[in-house]
């Protein structure tokens, strides 16, 4: 029976190899089986088959001859409430997902990931100084911007000038910092804030998709189609960065100025998610290894998987929170205990055996 499942996993592998669609066609199918099952599960008490039926009525273009009749509350959970929220988990999976992926094939370094470079703490900032000053969701949005922005370069100096170079230790070390520094702004934030500020924000900032609504749902959606498809079009780009700034060079690339338009779209795309749902860490950073293991280091098949893999693991956090855990636990802590044994095996990992391995 053992050698009989060990055939089908080779006979597997050598298929998926073969074909590169096959995880990503896959993977695709089950994300949007998940994220339509998660129109059917949630806290609000109803019948299993309800959502089914709201469903079913408002996009049939024949009318019903007996109009069923349906609590208010039903269909606005329904129809209101739920898909947003369904939405913006997804798309915050897929950009995280596709952020860590670039970033650890732009720095060739496992370790890295939005929150462990500084990124996710500027975005913070920049979205808790915009929720102090009352702004708009698309205020919201422009200051967590220019602060991942502003985090990630001060990252890449911090890391230039004490290491003398852009990778490896010094940049993690440099992310620590920034990423501390900007934390610490958070706290002053939350310190001189008056009202409801000070709890508002903190939930905010521990991650979650409660409150989720169409405009949210909007902003990342469309942020995140803008820059998956620009990584998309850069993966095969990135698989030269990969091999380091000097073969790249020697290849033909000019790493220089696509290394800042990768960092622009990342932290956008990190900024965005931050803006909508707080900070969710870890996803960057495990999601691309996971993807790694199933379709290999090329980043032609690793960027799609890590977008689906992520969109996959941000909504099956949020459905455990709505639907297992009787208090909705914010997703950033889930993830944090998610992914703090993880990284602490991939560090050992790495360090044994190194990347290639």
């Amino acid at each position: 029976m053992t050698d009989t499942v060990i055939k089908l996993g080779i006979r597997l592998r050598r298929f998926v190899d073969r074909n590169g669609w096959a995880w990503p066609t896959a993977l695709a199918a089950v994300l949007l089986s998940a994220a339509f099952l998660s129109l059917f599960i949630g806290a609000y008490p109803m019948p299993w088959r309800r959502p089914w039926d709201i469903l079913i009525t408002i996009i049939s273009p024949f009318p019903w001859t007996d109009s069923p009749v349906w609590d208010l509350r039903e269909i606005t959970v329904v129809t209101l409430i739920r898909p947003p929220r369904v939405l913006t988990a997804v798309f915050s999976g897929v950009a995280l997902g596709m952020s860590g992926a670039a970033l650890q094939g732009m720095f060739r370094n496992p370790l890295v990931g939005p929150d462990l470079v500084g990124v996710s703490s500027g975005a913070a900032f920049g979205g808790a100084l915009a929720y102090k000053l009352a702004l708009s969701t698309g205020g919201l949005m422009i200051l967590a911007s220019a602060g991942g922005i502003g985090a990630m370069l001060g990252v890449l100096v911090l890391a230039r000038i004490v290491g003398g170079k852009t990778d490896g230790l010094p940049l993690i070390l440099a992310g620590y910092f920034v990423g501390a520094f900007f934390m610490a702004g958070v706290g002053l934030i939350m310190h001189i804030g008056g009202g409801n500020t000070g709890p508002n924000l903190v939930y905010w900032l521990l991650g979650t998709f409660r409150g989720a609504d169409p405009t949210k749902a909007r902003i990342i959606f469309l942020t995140t189609l803008a820059g998956g498809t620009l990584l998309m079009g850069l993966r095969w780009r990135l698989n030269l960065l990969s091999l380091g700034e000097l073969d790249a060079k020697s290849l033909g690339l000019n790493a220089g100025p696509l290394r800042w338009l990768l960092i622009m779209t990342v932290s956008v795309m990190v900024a965005a998610q931050v803006a909508v749902s707080g900070v969710v860490g870890w996803v960057g950073l495990i999601i691309p290894h996971c993807a790694r293991m199933l379709v290999g280091p090329d980043h032609r098949r690793l960027m799609p998987v890590s977008a689906l893999l992520g969109g996959l693991f941000t909504l099956g956090l949020d459905n455990l929170t709505r639907t297992v855990v009787w208090s909705e636990i914010p997703v950033g802590v889930l993830s944090g205990f998610l992914g703090t044994p993880f990284i602490c095996f991939l560090f050992w990992k790495t360090r044994a055996k190194g990347w290639s391995e």
